[in-house]
């Protein structure tokens, strides 16, 4: 019985720990204390231990000398990395989407695109963002991209808060986003891709200079 009432426990604690790297509550460098987690989750070590190693599997967490599990710093040519592959891969959904995505789904991008731009900056535009960009992949009908952005979005979550609290980059993003959209009606695969990559590399840049303002601790340096 205890391994049944464990599991879910963990999982719990796994997703709530995630939530907390997402919104920055848990931030680079960060130490994860066992006891600490445990008193402030209400449960055992032990669903807690089983979190910390989940998330060290994902690449979130990583064990430093004299710390313990701290949440993992990146370096700025760890960043530039995630945000090629993330072109890399978003582009090619966007691709794949311009010929695989029906007039529904087209619609419900243009529909999110509508809410952004609307939308205040900060944690909703994060949101409404984040069901933009899973919408446009799995529009692209692919399983093994799925799986591999999945990967990719757990260890842009190091990064902390949506570059969207900006207003001047929220107002980007959407227009960045009807580029790409405009190129999904037209069925224009290469355009799409194009679109897509020039969003993500727009990003990157406003990543870069969050990361500046901020003086994040870089990996080597910890």
């Amino acid at each position: 019985m205890a391994d049944e009432t464990e599991i879910p426990q963990g999982q719990s604690a796994y997703r709530r720990l995630l939530d907390e790297i997402r919104s920055g509550a848990l931030s680079p460098g960060a130490r994860l204390r066992e006891i600490e987690l445990a008193e402030r989750l209400g449960i055992s070590r032990t669903p807690v231990r089983e979190a910390i190693r989940q998330l060290e599997s994902d690449g979130l967490v990583a064990h430093l000398p004299r710390q313990g599990a701290t949440i993992r710093s990146l370096d700025h040519a760890e960043v530039v990395e995630l945000y090629e592959m993330r072109a890399v891969l978003e582009g090619t959904a966007a691709r794949l989407a311009a010929r695989a995505a029906s007039n529904i789904e087209l619609t419900e991008l243009a529909s999110l695109n509508s809410e952004l731009a609307a939308a205040p900056a900060g944690a909703q535009a994060r949101e409404i963002n984040r069901i933009f960009h899973r919408t446009l992949i799995e529009a692209a009908r692919n399983r093994f991209l799925i799986k591999a952005m999945s990967a990719l979005q757990k260890t842009l979550l190091i990064l902390g808060p949506t570059t969207l609290a900006e207003p001047e980059r929220a107002a980007s993003a959407v227009s960045e986003h009807a580029a790409v959209l405009d190129a999904l009606l037209a069925r224009d695969g290469a355009g799409a891709e194009a679109a897509m990559r020039v969003h993500v590399e727009a990003a990157l840049s406003a990543r870069i200079r969050g990361m500046r303002g901020r003086d994040l601790p870089m990996e080597d340096e910890a």
